[in-house]
């Protein structure tokens, strides 16, 4: 699978649980981590696990490899690796502790609309 079509089922399905303010950042040539970051927010910690239970259901019946998930139990930054993409859910009080955003500014962003 293209890690392009990784990205868009990592896309659909935090935007299945409402997450706010999903942006992704095309690493590739800026990090050998990964092609891409996902990133978004929830409102509450049910919401912020809620996102991560549903980003980890999509990899799994797309037989995408997902070779880390942390952080559901506490729900303030859940960290998912999806082959290739790397998708962080935060507590929307620690999405602007943390900037990630700001530390890959050199890195091509999209944000995405919320459809809800």
């Amino acid at each position: 699978m293209q890690v392009e079509q990784i990205l868009d089922i990592a896309i659909k399905a935090v935007e299945s649980k409402k997450a706010e303010e999903v942006i992704s950042l095309n690493l590739e040539g800026i990090h050998d981590m990964a092609d891409y970051f996902v990133i978004c927010h929830g409102s509450n910690e049910l919401q912020v696990q809620a996102i991560g239970r549903a980003v980890k259901e999509a990899a799994d019946k797309e037989g995408i490899n997902v070779s880390v998930f942390e952080g559901l139990n506490e729900a303030r930054w859940i960290l998912l690796d999806l082959s290739g993409v790397i998708v962080h859910i935060f507590h929307k009080d620690e999405r602007g502790y943390y900037n990630i955003e700001k530390l890959y500014r050199d890195a091509p962003m999209k944000t995405y609309e919320e459809a809800y």
